[in-house]
This record gives C-alpha cells, structure tokens and sequence, in this order.
C-alpha cells in the first residue's frame, strides 16, 4: 500500500503522552507540513503557536477545563507541545484554512512516529477574558480566532485500533 495512504487509515488520536519533549527536527517537519495545507484563494489565513512551555500549557489547559466546566482536569492530556491553530477571520474560509492546517499537522506527526490529537474549545478559549492576553502575547488581533489545540508527543502505551468505518460512508450518483 502507498505510505501515504497508509499512515491516513492508521493515524489515531492520542490520549496518552510520555513527558519526553519531542525532538526539534521532527517539530519543524510537522509544521512545515501545516504551512502546506491548502488555503482558500492561497491567502493561508491561519498561524501556528507553538507552546512547550509548561506553565502555559497547565493555564491553558486549565482554562480549556472550566470551559467545559470540568476543572481539575487536563484537556492536553500531559502532552508536552501544544500547537495553538488560529486563523484570521477577515478571510471567508478562515476555519476551513485553520482546520486543513490541523489534518496536515496530525498527519505529519503520524508520519514521523508522534502522536498528536485535536483538542476544541480554543476559540473558547482565546475568546475568556484569561485567554485574550496570550493573542496581544502573540502579536495577534482580535480578528484571529481559534480553531484547534494540536497537542503532540510520544504516545505512551498502545495505539488505539481503528473503529469500523460506518455503512453508506460513501455514496456515489
């Protein structure tokens, strides 16, 4: 099978991460990839913040947790790199821009041995009195909104098998 599209069929999201920081070349390779995900009328709308810090992954992550009102929690699930995707909303197709982006960064992780996931709630996030900081932090305005948290690193145990594809997935005329 094409390497290509067998990574695609068994690249699964990741809940579980050794506290190993994931080597810097293979950071650079998956958002490389983000930077080559296909945009709306090449306008690449969204930005990659890359987050390794971890006194701002806990505040994110912690912020993330009381908007889904479950404090005390770790949405990131300990993962060590936090990929913030926002996307400005001046371009009419900043969320499919943003969330193309995201499939890129999953997929390139996969490809290099890293597990990633997509974690929602970062336009909530950014959206919280707590969260606007960190855009002006990041020289965004408030025209950038969120689209998702590519959380990365090595995941620690099993990889999760596939679940069965639905019936009626595909339907041709």
């Amino acid at each position: 099978m094409n390497e290509v599209l067998k990574i695609l069929k068994e690249r699964r999201s990741i809940r579980r991460y050794k506290a190993e920081q994931i080597k810097k070349e293979e950071l650079s390779a998956i958002l490389e990839a983000g930077t080559f995900a296909p945009t709306g009328m090449g306008q690449q709308a969204a930005v990659m913040v890359v987050i390794q810090d971890p006194d701002t992954i806990k505040t994110l992550s912690a912020i993330n947790a009381a908007v889904m009102n479950a404090s005390g929690t770790d949405p990131f699930y300990g993962a060590p790199t936090v990929v913030a995707v926002l996307a400005d909303t001046n371009s009419y197709n900043w969320l499919k821009d943003g969330s193309l982006v995201m499939g890129n960064l999953m997929n390139a992780a996969a490809a290099l041995g890293v597990g990633s996931c997509w974690i929602n709630r970062c336009d909530a996030v950014f959206e919280r009195e707590e969260g606007k900081p960190y855009l002006a932090k990041w020289g965004l305005g408030e025209n950038y909104k969120g689209v998702g948290f590519c959380i990365l690193g090595y995941p620690e145990g099993e990889i999760p098998a596939p679940k069965a594809r639905k019936e009626n997935y595909i339907i041709f005329d």
